[in-house]
C-alpha cells in the first residue's frame, strides 16, 4: 500500500509507483482528499481528488487505487489491512503510530529518483 498526493503524474511519480509495485504482489494505493492535502501541505492540490485519482489509475501501475479517508489517514489501513506500507522519501507519516495500530504490517521508505527534478513543489505540472 502507498499513499500520495499525485498532483500532476511524473516520472519521480512512475518511479514511486514502480517501488511500491516491487514490495507485494497487489499494489493498492490511496490517493489524498483534496481537504487533507489542504490542511497538510498549506494549499490545495491544483488537480481535483477524481482527477488525481483517474491519473493513477491510468498509470496501470496500480491494481486498485482508492480516495482516501476524508478525516482519518489510519481508518485505510485499518479497513484494508495492508502487509507492507511503502512511504516516500519525503513523506511525513508517524511511523510509530502505524506499528501501533497495525503491528505486522511492513514499513518501507522508499528511494528519492532524481528529487532536484522530480518533485511536484518544483514542476509545473499541477
Amino acid at each position: 500500500m502507498g499513499f500520495g498526493t499525485f498532483d500532476g503524474i511524473h516520472p519521480g511519480h512512475r518511479a514511486f509507483l514502480r517501488q511500491l509495485r516491487g514490495l507485494g504482489e497487489e499494489l493498492f494505493v490511496v490517493i489524498a482528499r483534496d481537504r487533507n492535502v489542504a490542511r497538510l501541505k498549506g494549499h490545495s492540490p491544483r488537480r481535483s481528488e477524481r482527477q488525481r485519482l483517474k491519473a493513477v489509475r491510468e498509470t496501470g501501475l496500480a491494481d486498485q487505487v482508492v480516495l482516501g479517508h476524508p478525516s482519518d489517514f489510519y481508518q485505510c489501513l485499518l479497513d484494508h489491512r495492508p502487509t507492507v506500507i511503502g512511504l516516500g522519501y519525503d513523506q511525513r507519516a508517524n511511523e510509530a503510530e502505524i506499528q501501533k495500530r497495525l503491528p505486522d504490517v511492513k514499513i518501507r521508505r522508499l528511494k528519492a529518483f532524481k528529487p532536484t527534478r522530480y518533485k511536484s513543489s518544483l514542476l509545473a505540472c499541477r
